[in-house]
């Protein structure tokens, strides 16, 4: 990617990174349930009207707030509540990566590569080492929700890809390549951006409600009557520069760039989640939690295929007179001018057209 849209990329992951410190600050007082409702309902008010709905069908919408918005964050501030760190969640939350390759492959029949399995187990065993070696300061019940709301969001994650491959997946070459040079567009990015608003439609009220009957009307509204500075700014950040600003910027990379050049870049999340937890919170994490995360984002890096060597293609010849093509980069596939991902795996053109026949 050029060096604009890498520094996005890396804004984005900042900017991801240093919510979970924002989330747990704002807790608070806030009962989780109740705060993912006003987060969810700050990013629906004013952008629902500005932004049109998504070209997906309102099912996939829904399920994809269900699992992407209200289980992902609803489980996530709940193990935050129940004394996760929030530097170690950012952390725990990158299961989603592996997660998502299984679910995708019994949902989707994406047979994952052997890479993508050897990722999938490293990423595993990285996660019992941060599991059984987390220090006693944190709750087993925090850890497993974390992983809950892992599942969760790979589960939003297969919803939205599937959603995708109906809505805009080639059925043969000629519409997989007019597919990918409409990604040039803003078009997509701004699919991704609908999508982000219109499915937090399902996340405020039954929070809300959730909160009502777990917490007591009295809690709820001495809650909202008592808003202290902190779960304001909290959920401000939260709505809208980790959600529409975060998401917005993202799925526009996603849209032009191949995911294998985007995707690898949240693995700078957990870092950065980790450090603004140590400066801001005070959170040290013990030899096991830093050898079983490490261990863990070898096995999301094998899983994304940052760690694959790809090979150099060809730089197609120019005729006389006629401006030289798009200059080959390591990956490119010369017919499109855009790097392919040549595994039989995810988004190859052998699984789309097993998929299309």
């Amino acid at each position: 990617m050029p060096l604009r849209s890498s520094l996005l990329a890396v804004l984005v992951a900042v900017v991801w990174g240093v919510n979970f410190v924002v989330i747990d600050l704002g807790l608070g007082n806030v009962p989780p349930t109740l705060f993912v409702a006003l987060r969810f309902l700050v990013v629906l008010v004013p952008a629902i009207f500005l932004v049109p709905r998504p070209r997906a069908r309102w099912r996939d919408v829904l399920l994809v707030g269900t699992f992407m918005s209200l289980g992902q964050f609803g489980l996530l501030y709940t193990a935050l509540a129940l004394g996760m760190p929030a530097g170690l969640a950012s952390l725990v939350l990158q299961a989603q990566v592996g997660l998502t390759v299984l679910f995708a492959a019994a949902a989707l029949r994406e047979v994952p590569t052997r890479s993508q399995l050897v990722g999938v187990l490293v990423g595993a065993a990285g996660l019992v080492v941060v599991g059984v070696g987390r220090s006693a300061s944190t709750p087993a019940l925090a850890f497993v929700v974390t992983l809950a709301a892992a599942a969760s969001w790979a589960v939003g994650n297969v919803v939205a890809r599937r959603a995708g491959r109906r809505d805009h997946g080639p059925t043969s070459r000629d519409q997989g390549s007019t597919s990918r040079d409409q990604g040039s567009t803003s078009r997509p990015g701004l699919d991704g951006l609908s999508m982000t608003v219109w499915s937090a439609l399902v996340v405020p009220v039954p929070m809300l409600g959730l909160s009502l009957a777990l917490d007591g009307p009295d809690a709820v509204g001495h809650a909202l009557t008592h808003l202290t500075l902190a779960p304001v700014l909290s959920t401000l950040y939260t709505a809208w520069l980790a959600s529409l600003v975060g998401y917005g910027i993202w799925n526009t990379l996603l849209a032009r760039y191949p995911a294998s050049a985007v995707v690898p870049f949240t693995m700078l999340v957990p870092p950065v989640g980790m450090l603004a937890a140590w400066v801001v919170l005070d959170e040290v994490p013990n030899a096991a939690e830093l050898a079983g995360g490490v261990v863990l984002l070898l096995g999301v890096a094998t899983t994304t295929g940052v760690l694959r060597r790809r090979p150099r293609a060809a730089r197609p010849a120019a005729e006389p007179g006629v401006l030289a093509p798009h200059a080959a980069e390591p990956g490119d596939d010369p017919r499109l001018g855009e790097p392919r991902d040549d595994r039989p795996g995810f988004g190859s053109p052998e699984a789309t057209r097993a998929r299309s026949r």
